[in-house]
């Protein structure tokens, strides 16, 4: 349990519902209750996001969109417009900060808010976390889901509970049976290759994970297996940081087959170039050192790395780079089961140390 003695933290995760096609829903009176992508339309073409009304047919970000377009045939895409969501995720953090300054954006689009102590002296959580959704309704005619709780965690998964215009508060007295009937694919950090072993495991829910010590975690799970270990025990002792720092960022893909063709290898590196200048843009960086990282048929692991006299985040500009780097004349020439490309030098600031004073109100 995330406490000193009897007292909490109080931090609120805010995540803006469908936030790229809910500004084109807003700005577009046509796309409004209709299902809309955002992303590209092509053959080669990769949602970036998709509307409520396109989930319903099994549309989601990162799905290729002629698959997207078989399953919904009435989807409409919609090309992003970066610098439009990028103002009024600024106009957001913005009212966040009327609050507190302890607030750790993740992306464009969401963000962790300590609330223990704010400049309001407001004693609840829960009522800040209500005048934010208010306040970003009334400013950005857009809707926000909140999730309250006593760390990261749980706030984080508190705020995909109610999806969309969510509010769900997870309360101390609440934690440790909120987590024991929790399903372990609601767990912040598992996914779908996870979830799959935990339950060869037995492993369904909270409750089955609490059978399990922390080294049988360990062995099943490696170092996750301690945060494991630690989170369905409601713990979570990390802080927000209001000035996160990512040393990196990237995108790879492991390949169905090993991949030999130069043409097959040239078409799988841009669409991992385009998913990577996607997530730059969402989280608005750039970098100045440009990685490739290879992985051949008999897992021989090789990179190769190129810095730039200027910060980079352009899609093809990226992708050309990425080419050359493919083409290094000291790599071995076999079949390839993985390729990814990372962009490192962020411009993104430096980091703070933050120091947090506790309480137990909620």
């Amino acid at each position: 349990m995330e406490n000193k003695g009897s007292q909490y933290r109080k931090i609120i995760h805010i995540d803006m519902d469908a936030f790229f096609t809910s500004i084109e829903q807003r700005d577009n009176p046509h796309l409004r209750h209709r299902p809309v992508a955002v992303g590209g339309a092509g053959p080669r073409g990769v949602v970036a996001a998709a509307s409520y009304e396109a989930r319903k047919f099994g549309v989601y970000s990162a799905m290729a969109s002629r698959i997207a377009k078989h399953k919904c045939p009435q989807l409409i895409f919609v090309k992003p417009r970066f610098d439009v969501y990028k103002a009024v995720s600024s106009e957001i953090m913005t009212i966040f900060r009327d609050y507190t300054d302890l607030v750790e954006p993740l992306s464009l689009d969401e963000a962790y808010l300590d609330v223990t102590e704010n400049k309001k002296g407001m004693r609840l959580a829960t009522i800040i976390a209500r005048e934010i959704k208010t306040s970003i309704k009334e400013n950005t005619r857009l809707t926000a889901s909140a999730g309250i709780s006593i760390n990261k965690f749980l706030a984080k998964v508190a705020s995909g509970m109610n999806k969309p215009d969510g509010l769900t508060v997870i309360t101390p007295g609440e934690v440790h049976e909120f987590i024991k009937t929790l399903p372990i694919e609601k767990f912040f950090g598992i996914g779908k290759v996870t979830a799959a072993k935990m339950k060869v495991l037995g492993i369904y829910n909270g409750s089955d994970l609490l059978n399990f010590d922390q080294l049988e975690l360990i062995r099943h799970f490696g170092k996750m297996g301690n945060y494991f270990y630690k989170v369905v025990r409601g713990e979570d002792d990390r802080e927000v940081k209001p000035e996160r720092i990512r040393k990196s960022l990237g995108a790879e893909c492991t390949f169905d087959i090993d991949i030999v063709s130069i043409e097959t290898l040239h078409e799988k590196l841009k669409s991992i170039c385009e998913e990577l200048g996607r997530r730059l843009a969402k989280s608005n960086v750039s970098g100045k050192t440009v990685t490739l990282k290879i992985k051949y048929f008999d897992f021989d692991l090789k990179t190769r790395s190129i810095s730039l006299n200027k910060f980079q985040s352009n899609a093809e500009e990226i992708f050309e780079i990425a080419k050359k780097l493919l083409h290094s004349d000291d790599l071995p020439r076999k079949a390839i089961r993985l390729l990814g490309i990372s962009l490192s030098n962020l411009n993104n600031g430096s980091e703070k140390g933050i120091s947090n004073q506790l309480t137990i109100d909620f």
